[in-house]
């Protein structure tokens, strides 16, 4: 089995829902006292957010590089960005390290791919909504991805910081998510992108009345076939 490397910490919240998943299913595949060969690298969570609110990419850049090459020191075979927002840093990472990152739009466009999809709503934070880092890279995978209007994406990004990050999990919240997801349904969405790791937390199949696709879940789905594939 692979050692699976987690760039964690953003927010712990989902990166605890990533050790959780990673550990059950290698027990589910594996079955008996199996548990995934894991190292996660943990940071504080408060500096990254206050950079991401000034800008600072080339800052955050360098944090995840550092991040990955102490995975990659500690013997990680495979690396993770537990987190949407900061796959912005992904190809700094994939410039400075060796070991092989398993890019969280790729599973994800995949399956939507599968399930004969082709234009989707994306739910993220406001920087995963409005930068091309991810919609970019689903498009050229062939997805029309469309995002929440102004208002849309400010509840949606203020929902995931004030309250999902510090795992506060509102009903009233919940219901400003599915206005949005009936919103971008009625703009011709065939299927719904959870595109932040934590948002799974609130959102679930009830909530829309079209197929939601789980970031989190396929980035974990894609690792654990990584991890044991000889």
């Amino acid at each position: 089995m692979k050692v699976i490397g987690l760039i964690g910490g953003l927010s712990w919240e989902s990166s605890a829902e990533y050790y959780r998943r990673l550990n059950r299913q290698v027990r589910e595949r594996l079955g008996g006292l199996h548990a995934a060969n894991i190292l996660m690298h943990s940071l504080d969570f408060a500096p990254v957010a206050e950079l991401q609110a000034q800008g600072d990419w080339p800052a955050l850049d360098r944090a995840m590089v550092e991040a990955a090459d102490m995975l990659a020191r500690g013997g990680a075979d495979i690396l993770l960005i537990c987190s949407n927002t900061m796959h912005r840093c992904a190809g700094a990472v994939e410039a400075a390290s060796s070991v092989p990152l398993i890019h969280i739009a790729d599973p994800t466009a995949a399956a939507i791919k599968a399930a004969g999809l082709s234009r989707v709503g994306l739910l993220g934070t406001a920087f995963t909504m409005e930068q091309d880092f991810l919609t970019g890279r689903m498009a050229k995978a062939g997805l029309d991805v469309i995002v929440p209007d102004d208002a849309g994406r400010e509840t949606i990004h203020r929902i995931i910081y004030d309250e999902l990050v510090q795992g506060v999990v509102n009903d009233a919240s919940r219901g400003r998510c599915r206005d949005v997801i009936t919103a971008l349904v009625d703009r011709g969405a065939e299927a719904i992108i959870l595109g932040c790791t934590e948002i799974m937390l609130l959102v679930g199949a009830e909530d829309s009345t079209v197929p939601l696709f789980d970031t989190l879940a396929l980035h974990v789905d894609a690792a654990i076939d990584a991890a044991l594939t000889p």
